[in-house]
Order: structure tokens, then sequence, then C-alpha cells
């Protein structure tokens, strides 16, 4: 940063503002990549001839990298500085978005996606600190308002620009619309940040061997378990033993280790760890019902893929407008934690108005919940911001907030696997109860058949009412998983009383 940029001096507030608008693109760059993907693995699936499985590790080998590198985040900034390591993490991402879409086989694309994950895991925490560092106090809320904007809003619209992508030019796009992002961010954001003294760190080779095998094992258990049944595998039983071996003797080994490689004492602060709990749990509500949403839609209700993309916009709406409104006004006037009250409390509404849902559901039945769940994402996110960084020096942002982040990232992918795993599981369920109660002579089945001139005992007759029975089952699933979403947004409101009341001059910190 310029030292004309830096906190206190007279900054003009078109610099100010360069700053927030290359951070929100660099931000964008790393949550747009986290759900864009996703519309396009059908057609990549396709065009390489792979299994579902195979399929996976595109998402999976983005998603590892990016959780066990995000916490070292605080380490590499020591090591070699913030600038040199926003320029190589923007540098690097753009690189291997263009490989990716020059992938011409499934291996190289899963090298491809380690490489983005790798330089991605930077950009959120980066950009954080440097918006947070740019601005006085009194300004802080306006760009925090429109850096949330952007971060929050982009994974959600983000199935609706893969689709349109997919649709319309090719898979590879979804990889290649990274590159003008990332030069116009970089071109912004390198004339505004100064070279930082940087100093040799001893690294803790053990530890950090320690952290990505933890990270890495229970990354690996929430990618593969449903499709190998969980604990019926012996590979999820060596990953989960190793997991929770690694993960204690990390703690054990770190706790009160000044060097080690992630700084543990910063959850002795009550509010960091609070929100560090609630982030995760809120993911089961946010980043749940999203998984399934496009699932639901398209599977069930047979929406074509441009359709359930459309589905988010008015999702990503009220929650951008929300968070423009949170960030610049309600934040500074009012309780944040009351702020999270509301929004925990709409975005477990809107969750449970999907669960209410038939077969019958129109667009606009489908939209109005997303609306009023966006609304409380945004009443979520800044306060929630604002609670958990209240305590934490500026020394130690960076550290903190790519802890913060990956506490979400992996937060997200076992709330993914969770109601996935609810919806497969569910499914069994009810169509085993559903089965159960019809037979041959069953008088409802014999009258539903009967314009089709069927009968039970028949073949084509038992087909018909096995394919409605499947489908009934399906949708009583996904209802019982969009209740769970809202339900796990009501169960985070104790833990907002975990959280400190903030200083009466705290304004948004950092928002994620």
């Amino acid at each position: 940063m310029s030292d004309a940029s830096a906190p206190g001096n007279p900054t003009s507030d078109a610099v100010r503002w360069t700053i927030v608008l290359a951070v929100v693109l660099t931000a964008v760059l790393e949550v747009l990549d986290s759900t864009i993907v996703n519309v396009a693995l059908p057609q990549i699936q396709a065009a390489f001839g792979i299994t579902n499985d195979q399929t996976v590790w595109i998402l999976t080998s983005y998603i590892v990298a990016s959780v066990v590198v995000m916490p070292l985040t605080g380490f590499f900034v020591r090591m070699i500085g913030r600038r040199r390591l926003i320029i190589s993490a923007i540098v690097g991402f753009a690189a291997f978005s263009a490989l990716c879409g020059l992938s011409w086989s499934v291996e190289i694309m899963v090298a491809c996606r380690l490489g983005q994950g790798i330089f991605g895991a930077f950009l959120i925490p980066l950009s954080q600190s440097i918006l947070f560092e740019s601005f006085p106090k009194e300004k802080r809320g306006q760009a925090m308002a429109f850096f949330g904007l952007g971060v929050v809003v982009a994974p959600v619209l983000g199935p609706t620009l893969g689709a349109l992508l997919t649709e319309y030019f090719s898979w590879r796009a979804v990889f290649y619309v990274n590159l003008p992002i990332a030069a116009f961010a970089l071109a912004m954001m390198s004339g505004e940040l100064k070279s930082e003294d940087t100093k040799r760190i001893k690294v803790d080779w053990v530890g950090l061997a320690l952290m990505v095998g933890a990270i890495g094992c229970l990354q690996l258990m929430l990618d593969l378990g449903e499709s190998r049944d969980w604990f019926a595998s012996r590979l999820i039983q060596v990953a989960a033993v190793t997991m929770i071996g690694c993960a204690a003797a990390f703690v054990l080994r770190g706790w009160g280790k000044k060097d080690n490689i992630i700084d543990l004492s910063l959850f002795r602060d009550r509010s960091f760890a609070g929100a560090n709990m609630a982030i995760m749990g809120f993911g089961v509500a946010m980043f749940g019902s999203i998984a399934i949403l496009p699932l639901f839609v398209q599977g069930l209700l047979g929406y074509p893929v441009l359709d359930a993309g459309f589905l988010f916009i008015p999702r990503g709406i009220a929650g951008g407008i929300s968070m423009v409104l949170t960030g610049s006004v309600l934040v500074t006037r009012f309780d944040p934690r009351k702020i999270l009250f509301v929004g925990l409390i709409l975005t477990g509404s809107g969750n449970i108005l999907l669960g209410l849902l038939n077969l019958n559901a129109g667009f606009w039945d489908l939209a109005w919940p997303g609306v009023v769940s966006g609304l409380g994402m945004g009443l979520f996110f800044v306060p929630m911001s604002t609670l958990a960084f209240q305590n934490i020096g500026p020394d130690r942002q960076d550290e903190a907030s790519g802890i913060y982040g990956v506490t979400r990232s992996l937060g997200s992918s076992i709330d993914i696997a969770l109601v996935g795993w609810q919806v497969a599981s569910r499914m069994q369920y009810h169509y085993a109860t559903l089965a159960s109660g019809i037979t041959p002579f069953d008088a409802a089945a014999r009258s539903w058949l009967a314009p089709l001139n069927l009968d039970p005992s028949s073949a084509e007759g038992a087909a018909q009412i096995a394919g409605q029975v499947q489908q009934q089952a399906s949708l009583l699933a996904f209802q019982d998983a969009f209740l769970l979403t809202g339900i796990a947004a009501f169960l985070m409101l104790p833990v907002v009383l975990i959280l400190q009341q903030p200083a009466a001059n705290a304004l948004p910190a950092m928002a994620h």
C-alpha cells in the first residue's frame, strides 16, 4: 500500500475506492470458483468420459488445497510480505485457471485445480486485511459492505453464471472467465501496495504435517463418505482415525507454543471462538440449502439448467441489498448481536418455507423463500465479522482471517456432506415406508392405475407405482433436508450469546 493510503493519512476517496474495487474483485475470484464449476460438471464428465467418483475429485482437489493452505496466510505474510503474496496469488490463480480451461484429461484437470486451490486460498484473507488497513474506522462500514456484497453474492450467483457460460459457450469458459477479472484486479491493486520488510521464520514442519494430515483426512472423509457408505469403508475408517489423531496432537502440541504454525491462542478470545463456531453452523443453513436446491428443481421438478440458475438471482439481489444496508447503516446503530438474531431467524424461516413446497411449486414459489434467506444471509455476515475480529490486533489480522476462512470452508464441506447424506438416507427411509403399504390388492393403487388400463399385479403397473413411490419419497427427503437447514439456523441462536458486546465505537472489521 502506498504511504498515502496508510491508515490515518489523508488518502483521497478515489484511491480508497480503487482499493475496494480491487479487493472485491480479488475475493470474487476465489468465492465464485467455489460454485461456478459445479454447473459444468456434467459437461466435463462427458468430455473426459469419466465416472462420478473421478468427477468429484475436480471439486475436492480445489477444496482440499484451499483449506490446507488458507490457515497459513499469516505465516506467509511474515515470510515474504503481503504485497508479494497477493500478487503471486492472483497471478498463480489466473495461470492455473487458464490451464484448467486447456486441460485434456482428468488427471491434468485435478492437478490444475490443486494449483487453483493453493493460490486461491490467500485471496480472501489478504483482501480483507488490506481493506481493513486502508480505511479509518469511521469509513470501514461502507467499504466492508461493498466487500461483503461481492463475497456473499458471488457464490450465490455462481450457478447462474456457470449455467449461462456452459449453455452458450463451453465448460472451459467457466475457467477462462477468471482471467479478465484477475487482470483488472491486479492492475488496480499493484499500484497501491508497498513492499514490506520480511524476516526469516523457522518453519514448524511437525505442526504443518499434523495440520495437513488432519484437514486432508477430514476433507477426504467428507468427499468420499457418501459414495463409500461412510464407516462401512476401510478407507473412511483409516481417514477418521488419522484425522482424530493428527488433530489431537496438533492442538495438544501447539497450545501455548509461540512458534506453532498456527497461533492457537487466538481461540482464547471468546468472540473469535464463538464466531468460528457460528460460521461453521451457519454453513448448514446457507451452503446446505444452496447445494441441494439445484438437485431438487432439476432432478425432481424437471427445471432446465438455465431456469435452475436463474432461481438464484432473487436470492443474490436480496442478499446484496441486505449486505449493503447492514454494513453502511444497521451495524453502526444497533447491537450487532441483535442483527445476528434477525439474520438467523430469516435464514431459517426461508429454508423452512422451501421444506413446505410440493411437486406443483412454480418458479416464484421457489424464489421467494430464497429472498427471505438472502435477506437473512446479508444480516449475518457483517455483524458476525464485526464481533469475530473486535479484539484482534492489526498484527494478527492476516492469521485470524485465514483461520476464519478455513473454518467457513471446512464448515461448508461438512454441511454439504451432512445435507447430502440426509437426502440419500431419508429417501431410502421414505421409499421403504411408502412401499410397505402398497400391495397388488390395494384399492387406492388399483384406482390410480385404472385410467391407464393397468393392474398393480402387472409388470407395467408395478413399474408405474414404483416410479410414483420413488418420486414421493424423493420429495419427502428434500423436504426433510430443507427443514434441517432451517433448524440449523435456529440452533445457532444460543451461540450468539457467547459473543461479547462490542464497544460503542466498534465498526465492521472483516466480512467473509
